[in-house]
């Protein structure tokens, strides 16, 4: 068994951006923003006063960016939450951070830290930033910067940057599963495990001539979509039975999203957008449609939550850490409690 295409849907106009959102996706198309469930029905239109050319979600909210400004949606109806704020110069990309809040790249050289309603906290020079890449952590975030070097900062009391290494990547995708994708410029194909100063395992993965415009990790491993319109697994050796090459008789475009472990979107920018399915993954795409579940349920119940959240992670920002344990102790968010109680042995209070 091997990936099919389970449905398709064309968009009235062209498409500037693509994000999955609860197991579905959200299109950009002309003016208009699009919610789409995972069967392939709207769950909602909405018309924006300005294109919108990047999204991203996070706990039941919707992150746009619009012309020169951020804008926040609700995911259950598009209705919304917040204006939004804008800056000079406008940002380029979006990244949602765990557990709430946004970073934005603006074009003038800095990242921007909001919380998870839209109101601006604080910035940090960054210098122009080619892409942001996620989150090792709630408090390490990864971008590579316009000359292709990668980058790592600490977004705590006391903000800090550093270089990962000099060396230049012409291409890379976002951390997914805690794993990056990467392009050098001799046209080598590289997997690796960043951590926040530099490497658990870096590794060249032998491939023939390829260039990638957008890559995606699935529960089979990684699909990057070539420029000829083409997905590639890097994964396949060659006596697995399943298919190096989707798309071979058809130009797939070169946008590209993972939906749930056996799930992914791709879509031209006249605005055919294509839905695959790997039936031989049900396992994945179970434990993928529980998660999306989970999500839908957090968005749902988010306003009761919304205020501790908020107070946890201003707790945080401002320093008390013992009042921010606290919080994420009563939101059951375990993770970030062994976090900062590492902090404060570490003296970080």
């Amino acid at each position: 068994m091997s990936w099919s295409i389970t449905w398709s849907w064309q968009a009235p106009k062209r498409i500037a951006a693509l994000a999955p959102v609860e197991g579905g996706m959200v299109v950009s198309s002309g003016l208009d923003l699009f919610m789409i469930e995972a069967d392939g029905t709207v769950r909602w239109k909405v018309e924006l006063p300005f294109k919108a050319h990047c999204a991203q979600a996070n706990n039941g909210v919707l992150g746009i960016l619009a012309a020169h400004g951020f804008y926040v949606l609700s995911t259950s109806d598009g209705s919304m939450l917040h204006e939004g704020r804008s800056t000079p110069g406008g940002f380029t990309e979006i990244l949602a951070r765990p557990g709430g809040g946004w970073i934005l790249s603006g074009r003038e050289g800095n990242l921007h830290l909001f919380t998870h309603e839209g109101t601006g906290l604080r910035r940090l020079e960054s210098g122009k930033v080619r892409r942001l890449l996620g989150w090792l952590d709630r408090e390490h975030m990864m971008w590579q910067d316009a000359e292709g070097k990668l980058w790592c900062a600490r977004l705590a009391q006391s903000d800090q940057k550093r270089i990962l290494e000099n060396r230049v990547w012409s291409w890379v995708t976002p951390l997914m599963s805690g794993r990056i994708l990467m392009q050098s410029n001799d046209g080598g194909i590289w997997e690796g495990v960043p951590h926040p100063f530099g490497w658990d395992s870096l590794e060249r993965i032998e491939y023939e001539s390829l260039e990638p415009m957008e890559g995606v990790r699935s529960a089979d491993g990684w699909w990057v979509l070539g420029i000829e319109g083409h997905l590639h697994h890097l994964s396949a050796h060659a006596e697995n039975e399943s298919p190096t090459l989707l798309g071979e008789s058809m130009n797939l475009g070169d946008l590209l999203i993972g939906l749930t472990p056996d799930t992914m979107v791709t879509a031209t920018r006249e605005g055919l957008i294509r839905r695959w399915s790997a039936p031989h993954l049900a396992q994945a795409e179970r434990q993928g449609r529980y998660q999306a579940v989970a999500q839908a349920a957090l968005a749902k119940n988010w306003e009761e939550r919304k205020a501790l959240f908020v107070r946890a992670q201003t707790a945080e920002d401002e320093g008390r850490l013992s009042r921010a344990v606290e919080l994420y102790g009563a939101l059951g968010r375990s993770e970030d409690v062994r976090r900062l109680l590492k902090r404060q042995k570490e003296g970080g209070e």
